[in-house]
């Protein structure tokens, strides 16, 4: 039952991984972009150590704290760094394509 539990946490890391750095390559401008690395990536990262925390737990007849310092250092640092670069591309007024200026374009096109 444990292997099922553990493969199945790794094919959904793995899918949500896949998902953000496919979002990565394929979104039209900066902002956007920013997307992919840090909701999809960092959930998958958290479901791959979940199931590293399972294996190593149930193998050693221990708990892992390796992988919860991890995922609690990932989980709080992701946000912050990806705040940090939103903010930066807004100091150095990067250009965004029309769909990510806001409201007002919303608006216009109703």
């Amino acid at each position: 039952m444990t292997e099922w539990i553990i493969s199945i946490l790794l094919l959904i890391g793995g899918s949500f991984v896949l998902i953000g750095s496919i979002g990565l390559v394929k979104m039209p401008d900066y902002f956007m972009r920013l997307h992919g690395p840090t909701k999809a990536t960092t959930l998958g990262m958290a479901s791959l150590l979940t199931a590293a925390m399972v294996f190593f737990s149930t193998s050693q007849d221990a708990l892992s704290v390796k992988e919860i310092l991890i995922s609690i250092f990932l989980l709080l640092t992701a946000p912050i760094s990806a705040y940090m670069m939103i903010k930066s591309a807004i100091h150095h007024k990067l250009d965004s394509i029309e769909r990510t200026q806001g409201k007002d374009n919303i608006e216009d096109d109703v």
